[in-house]
């Protein structure tokens, strides 16, 4: 009973707050044009979003999701930027590289969506398989609590997953570990490791090696706890005459250009 009280108060609080805004073209209005189509991982919209029960998405994300990264894991739109991604790349030059992997959920969702087995191509995946390494989180990322993420150790798992795959499993703190990508080309670079300093030093150490058209997919690019990384990557997109695509999902998306 108290439950409910404090969850009618709550929202007769939102009425109160917001019930001047309710008017046509105002905010709340235009929030939602028509039924609800997705609303999972910080994004709701009223667009198409039936890519979701395509069998072949479905099959990719249930692999993905059978890794389990963590309870309710609920990124179908996420994973659909990295299937299609993929999917752009996979007749391009060069191999695959993923830094950051936790349990391999985005990397599993590849080897389904695309058959990565037939493309010839090694998938190269990179992390510390136990979390982030304290020595690279910049203290402005320590007032934003990621040096709280939880994790647990994913190796072991990682291995059995991606034992039937064309993949090089690589365990350790990037940059340390860049070298052993012992690749010429890429064509597909995933950065997702929560933090700024190996992120930027995976990218500048991989960039000449994407081929043209290669495409750089950034997980934490829009997310404001992870600022510090839009910033720097911005910088470094700029520099090289590039600009970042900035998806609702909150990823962020380069192609090379020639």
């Amino acid at each position: 009973m108290i439950l409910k009280l404090k969850i009618f108060y709550v929202r007769l609080k939102w009425i109160f707050r917001n019930f001047g805004k309710i008017r046509y073209n105002s905010e709340l209005f235009n929030n939602l044009l028509g039924t609800t189509t997705y609303n999972w991982d910080g994004l709701a919209t009223s667009a198409n979003s039936d890519f979701i029960t395509t069998p072949r998405f479905a099959k990719a994300y249930q692999a993905a999701k059978d890794t389990n990264p963590w309870p309710n894991f609920s990124l179908q739109w996420r994973i659909h930027v990295v299937c299609w991604c993929a999917e752009t790349v996979k007749n391009l030059e060069g191999d695959f590289v993923e830094c950051g992997v936790n349990t391999g959920s985005y990397a599993r969702a590849i080897v389904d969506y695309i058959d990565f087995n037939s493309t010839g191509k090694t998938f190269y995946l990179l992390d510390t398989y136990k979390g982030l390494d304290p020595k690279y989180i910049t203290e402005e990322e320590k007032k934003f609590g990621i040096q709280n993420y939880n994790y647990r150790d994913t190796y072991e798992e990682v291995k059995k997953t991606f034992a039937p795959f064309r993949t090089k499993i690589i365990r350790g703190s990037v940059p340390e570990t860049l070298s052993q990508a012992d690749t010429n080309k890429i064509c597909y670079l995933s950065i997702d490791m929560n933090n700024v300093v190996p992120e930027i030093a995976a990218a500048e150490y991989f960039w000449d090696k994407v081929v043209p058209h290669g495409i750089i997919l950034l997980d934490d690019y829009g997310f404001q706890a992870h600022i510090t990384q839009k910033k720097a990557f911005d910088k470094f997109a700029a520099e090289r005459g590039h600009e970042i695509l900035s998806l609702p999902t909150g990823q962020g998306l380069i192609i090379k250009k020639k």
